[in-house]
């Protein structure tokens, strides 16, 4: 496994991106055609020869229709996949030259994840939720919740953390989940339509304290709302599995 001074020299690169892309591309075989038995059906490019670079600091929004490969860049930036071909690095490591097991830790040092149906435990309370990650860092458990409740607060939830998630509303659970992948303090919040439930009132929120988080890392945020695209600093627009814009 990759350890954590390896990591933390490739970080300390100067004026390295915190995330970035060579013409990267990622192709899925549809699989076994029930009538032809063993011939596979073609592949599906999902992304084709796409580069980018992000860096600390940025607040980048993806968009595009359906098919366009929005989901798919978001799992390859944040580790959750690999390119079939081109390279993706997270602070300078090569996310493919890595096990499984090694991406897992490379997210887990350095990435934060917010999906769009909040993906929370419910048997735990808003601080339980928010202090998960910590314990794979091996935190004990006051300074957890310390950290867990100035996040919070910072979410404006200081009085909801013994709430179980099913006490809460739809827009603070975004925020509880916002929250937990703010804890480890990652280089790079990775967002994935978190308004696409709920209310523009209440969305609106959730992307004050997306927009915060660009203070201490960088944000790419994947939304199908012009309003929220117009927040960030820029748009990386897809269609076909190709960049068609990026400013």
């Amino acid at each position: 496994m990759a350890n954590r001074s390896t990591t933390h020299t490739a970080a300390s690169a100067p004026d390295a991106p915190v995330v970035r892309c060579d013409e990267v591309t990622r192709t899925y075989t549809r699989g076994t055609d029930p009538v032809l038995k063993r011939r596979q059906q073609p592949t599906v490019t999902a992304l084709d020869a796409v580069s980018l670079a992000i860096d600390s600091g940025e607040f980048v929004g993806v968009s595009g229709p359906s098919g366009s490969g929005k989901s798919t860049l978001l799992y390859l930036l944040a580790g959750l996949d690999v390119p079939t071909r081109g390279t993706v690095a997270i602070h300078g490591i090569d996310t493919k030259a890595l096990s499984e097991r090694e991406r897992a830790a490379l997210r887990l040092e350095h990435v934060g994840i917010v999906f769009q149906r909040f993906h929370l435990v419910p048997s735990l309370s808003a601080r339980g939720n928010v202090a998960l990650p910590l314990v794979e860092h091996g935190v004990r458990k006051r300074e957890r919740h310390r950290r867990a409740d100035t996040l919070l607060d910072r979410v404006g939830l200081g009085d909801r953390a013994t709430h179980a998630p099913g006490e809460l509303s739809g827009g603070e659970q975004q925020r509880v989940a916002i929250a937990r992948a703010l804890v480890t303090e990652p280089a790079l919040l990775i967002a994935d339509e978190p308004t696409g439930e709920l209310d523009t009132e209440t969305g609106a929120r959730v992307l004050d304290v997306v927009d915060e988080a660009t203070d201490a890392c960088a944000v790419v945020l994947a939304s199908h709302d012009d309003q929220a695209l117009a927040r960030t600093d820029r748009v990386i627009r897809l269609r076909d599995g190709r960049i068609v814009d990026d400013a």
